[in-house]
């Protein structure tokens, strides 16, 4: 069984922090190795241990809580913001077609949270119950053609 192909996804994390704290830490080790003198204190390498994890686990958590997907075909479509998911057959075409921009205000963030974060904007999404939710996107009109595109295949 193969897995359905991936239509559309917008990661939520970068690594670049990750990567930006490990190089600064295999720059401190070369430099301890290689300059003569008193060692770094152990304290010193304690607090760069822990300035690599935070940033590690901080681009860890953006990627699994806020990466946006648009999965699946027919009746299976889906669209997943971090453990969150909602069908496309509960999405109100209509209300997507009509979207110009701008963001409902009170409307609860997909993949939870009190806002949408940094660097993002929330695509609101009507639902088949009435309700409206947010959809963390930094392209929204990609995501709004992604989604009105395997709307598309579930048909009128």
């Amino acid at each position: 069984m193969t897995a359905p192909a991936e239509d559309y996804v917008e990661q939520g994390g970068s690594w670049r922090p990750a990567w930006i704290a490990g190089g600064f830490a295999v720059l401190c080790v070369v430099l301890e190795l290689a300059l003569p003198g008193p060692d770094l204190p152990l304290l010193a390498w304690a607090a760069l241990a822990v300035v690599v994890a935070i940033a590690t686990s901080g681009s860890l958590a953006g990627r699994r809580l806020w990466t946006v997907r648009v999965t699946g075909t027919g009746e299976e479509s889906e669209l997943s913001v971090g453990r969150e998911r909602v069908a496309l057959t509960e999405v109100d075409a209509d209300h997507l077609r009509a979207l110009e921009s701008g963001v409902d205000a009170g409307a609860p963030v997909l993949g939870g949270g009190w806002s949408v974060p940094k660097g993002c904007t929330g695509l609101p999404l009507r639902l088949a119950d009435g309700r409206t939710v947010l959809v963390p996107t930094r392209d929204p009109d990609a995501l709004r053609a992604a989604l009105l595109t395997a709307k598309g295949t579930l048909g009128p």
